[in-house]
């Protein structure tokens, strides 16, 4: 079974992605920090370097513990990364791309640790091989944008295989909700695990309360991957999604070369300060200032939906996961344990 606890200094295993655009802001990631987990704020666009300035100094008035910055390695970065740099957060998230050596050491330098999140056992060598500190495997299971196709069971353990040799923590993502999918991650050799959708439906995630609501509302069987959404802005860039009446409707009538560009516009949202319009098929998911036909919009989640069935605070929600996967692990495995050998004692003496 995998490592027990935290690990990079931070006290326990469990880690927030960097929702996109601004669902994980600086109110979520200083909630998570607090509760003794790592929580990642998503980096806005490059030009906006000011505002994530500012977005990382809010969240350092609500903790004091070690968080995180989130950035796309399929869009420009460099002036994102150099802030981030300055500015010395504790952790770079980056997924979506190669980050070299040359890079993960500029890093370094400058005291901050890498998190690479990948979806296949080659890009983890890679990522290992650069010197990042710590991997996220990220199933098919996970909700928004996924770089693979491989199911989160067969890639974690392939994963902390082929990278044992590095000593560095293996973190597993996609589909992963409560105690029970903690530990079985550990038992697959994960040191921890990141959460996207059950950290969305809480009360300090700045997503929308439908969104929220639907989150609560769907079964284990109602989210799908797909390329519905936003095709103009990230081409080829598959995610997984709430089965919602217009997905219904729209998964098989879209052509394929058609996008969210000339759509007609079915919202208005506020997105880091900046107000903008929302077209049908846009990626932008829908957060507490949109307004319009929000049950229309894009609502990614991971394929653990069914088992989230409430809205609660964030500190609660990961020391309830942390409390309950140690409890699994010290009453309900070791009991098994102690029952399987003594069958085996049982066996011994009777031959």
């Amino acid at each position: 079974m995998g490592g027990w606890g935290g690990f990079l200094g931070v006290e326990n295993g469990v880690v927030l992605a960097p929702m996109g655009p601004d669902i994980s802001g600086p109110d979520l990631v200083a909630a998570v920090a607090n509760a003794g987990g790592l929580g990642f704020l998503r980096a806005p666009p490059q030009d906006r370097v000011d505002l994530l300035r500012r977005m990382i100094a809010r969240t350092r008035e609500l903790t004091d513990k070690p968080f995180g910055v989130g950035i796309i390695l399929a869009f420009p970065d460099e002036p994102i990364l150099q802030a981030v740099l300055e500015e010395k957060v504790a952790f770079l998230h980056v997924s979506w791309g190669d980050f070299p050596k040359r890079k993960v050491d500029e890093v370094h330098r400058a005291g901050v640790q890498v998190v690479h999140q990948v979806g296949s056992v080659e890009d983890a060598i890679k990522a290992a091989v650069a010197g990042v500190d710590a991997i996220i495997a990220q199933g098919i299971e996970a909700g928004g944008h996924i770089m693979h196709q491989m199911g989160l069971m067969t890639l974690l353990p392939s994963v902390v295989d082929a990278v044992k040799s590095f000593k560095i923590p293996v973190i597993a993502a996609g589909g992963i909700v409560d105690a029970r999918g903690y530990v079985a991650c550990l038992a697959l050799g994960a040191q921890g695990i990141c959460m996207g959708t059950r950290f969305l439906a809480t009360l300090e995630s700045y997503a929308h309360p439908l969104y929220k609501q639907k989150i609560l509302e769907a079964s284990s069987g109602d989210t799908e991957y797909t390329n519905l959404y936003g095709r103009a802005r990230w081409p080829g860039a598959y995610h997984r999604t709430l089965r919602t009446p217009f997905f219904e409707t729209w998964k098989n009538k879209l052509a394929a070369d058609a996008n969210e560009l000339n759509q007609p516009i079915i919202g208005q949202t506020t997105i880091f300060e900046w107000e903008e319009v929302v077209p049908r098929f846009s990626g932008k998911v829908p957060n507490l200032t949109t307004t319009g036909e929000v049950e229309n919009m894009a609502m990614y989640a991971g394929t653990g939906v069914g088992q989230i069935n409430e809205i609660l605070p964030a500190a609660i929600v990961l020391r309830s996961i942390v409390e309950e996967a140690e409890a699994i692990i010290k009453h309900r495995l070791q009991g098994l344990v102690e029952s399987q050998d003594s069958k085996v004692s049982h066996l011994h003496t009777m031959v």
